[in-house]
């Protein structure tokens, strides 16, 4: 599939006809006669293929004039993979707004982040998604106050600030532009069973995502490495504390077969459009796992893996600086003692929360809380000891930032440079906290013993050589192959 997908009119045209849900988030269809929008799956007869256009973003929809089907919702659907699987300046600036940073510092923000101007990265996002910054935020925002309006009782001037308007007057009229309703008619028209309902102050959402998904590795890979007090597997969900903007967060995800059920509980709503994009990134809910396992395929050793148990995902994190921390406490030692180790820092050394069902009771420590305490404190090897404090520090004085919006490339050389980071470190942080998906792990001892079950050259030298082919998912293949193994990680919990 190509960036410009929505520029292919016959391809485009076909998927809508076929009513393809693996398009969903690729592109938008623009209907001229009605001048509504809707994804390729819309379930209504489709449109004229002269009467149909094309978009690459629900912003440059509404840009244009068009409002949303009220039979499809295209504002739910799954996001673009293009922004998972790129590094370049739009795909950092789309996850970085999906992470809330326009709404919070602005487009000049946004630029500062992305060592930009502010022109450059206006004329980038309107060249490719048809919509600039402001627009892009805009519609996140509606989707938001959509989300709110239908799942909570809360006022609508509640509702308005929460998803980041300024004003009452702005959220109704855009609600009314977005969705040709004012916010109470949305409210109206949500059937009882779906709307508002259980525990106070609880968000209950559905997680769309592109079939087919196997949690198997997802969730196990979460709830075998879970930390005590901070991540729990419970009653088939993992659960975990969140640290936020605008404060903290306890969200509850449950896998089902057409979607991921997701129950979050905020300190502030306005943090809810970030709580969900950083869900939806930990659990790889974007990917296209229809073009990764078909490259996978044309390999004759991993076809039968992927054929075994299609649409594996890369587990990632919410927290980038944490999941570094992590790694680093990971180092040489069982998934038991990195989860001890972690454990401790938390109980010690984490802020304290409440959590109504009694299993969390803290965050994981900010690199700030991490950077003051006494190194001699740390129940570690000398030498590693050293790669944590320097690490924290790095993180707290901010010489080294870990987020979205990092440059894969560059970080991966910043990391590298500090004691203690080798190929092995630095390449799981990549994977699974950068997002890269073409990350690989030739050192790491799962893969050398599924690479050596397997027949394919053990060495890390002659094992990436031979992974080349599986480019640009070989942090995919490295979820096929760490499932030959009986390990926890590869097992959703019973």
């Amino acid at each position: 599939m190509q960036n410009a997908m929505h520029t292919d009119w016959e391809r485009c045209v076909r998927a809508v006809q076929s009513k393809d849900a693996r398009f969903d988030g690729w592109f938008f269809t623009a209907v001229v006669t009605t001048r509504i929008y809707c994804r390729p799956s819309c379930p209504v007869v489709p449109p004229k293929p002269e009467n149909m256009t094309f978009y690459p973003s629900a912003a440059a929809c509404q840009q244009a004039g068009f409002r949303a089907c009220k039979r499809c919702r295209p504002d739910t659907s799954p996001g673009s993979p293009e922004w998972n699987q790129r590094a370049d300046l739009v795909a950092r600036a789309m996850r970085l707004i999906a992470d809330g940073i326009v709404d919070r510092e602005g487009v000049p923000g946004l630029a500062t982040r992305l060592g930009y101007s502010t022109r450059q990265v206006e004329r980038q996002l309107l060249a490719e998604l048809g919509a600039g910054p402001l627009a892009l935020a805009r519609a996140q925002r509606a989707q938001t106050a959509r989300l709110l309006i239908e799942t909570t009782p809360l006022p609508m001037a509640e509702i308005a600030f929460a998803a980041g308007f300024s004003s009452i007057r702005t959220f109704n009229d855009t609600v009314r532009e977005v969705f040709a309703l004012s916010p109470s008619e949305l409210r109206t028209r949500v059937p009882a069973s779906r709307g508002a309902q259980g525990t106070p102050g609880v968000l209950a959402l559905r997680l769309p995502f592109r079939a087919p998904l196997n949690p198997d590795n997802l969730f196990g890979h979460l709830a075998a490495t879970a930390v005590p007090g901070m991540e729990e597997w419970r009653d088939g969900a993992y659960r975990r504390t969140l640290r936020l903007p605008y404060g903290h967060g306890i969200v509850s995800l449950t896998p089902e077969p057409d979607h991921i059920a997701c129950r979050l509980t905020l300190s502030d709503l306005r943090d809810l459009p970030v709580a969900i994009s950083r869900c939806r990134r930990m659990l790889d809910l974007d990917a296209d796992p229809v073009a990764v396992d078909e490259q996978l395929r044309t390999d004759p050793v991993l076809a039968p893996l992927v054929d075994k148990a299609p649409g594996r995902r890369v587990p990632r994190t919410v927290d980038e600086a944490e999941f570094a921390i992590r790694a680093v406490l990971g180092q040489q030692v069982s998934t038991a003692a990195a989860r001890t180790h972690a454990a401790r820092l938390v109980t010690a050394h984490g802020e304290q929360i409440d959590d109504a069902e009694g299993g969390l009771t803290h965050l994981f420590p900010s690199p700030e809380a991490l950077a003051a305490l006494d190194p001699q404190s740390l129940a570690m090897p000398r030498t590693r000891r050293t790669t944590f404090t320097t690490l924290v520090t790095q993180l707290a004085d901010g010489t080294l930032h870990l987020g979205v919006e990092s440059d894969w490339t560059e970080t991966r050389a910043r990391l590298l440079s500090l004691p203690g980071f080798g190929p092995w470190t630095v390449d799981v942080i990549a994977m699974r906290a950068l997002g890269d998906p073409d990350a690989f792990l030739p050192t790491d001892l799962g893969i050398r013993r599924a690479a050596q079950e397997l027949g394919l050259p053990s060495t890390p030298a002659a094992l990436t050589a031979r992974a080349s082919g599986w480019a640009p998912w070989r942090a995919y293949a490295v979820q096929y192959l760490w499932a030959t193994d009986s390990h926890p990680i590869n097992f959703l919990p019973v």
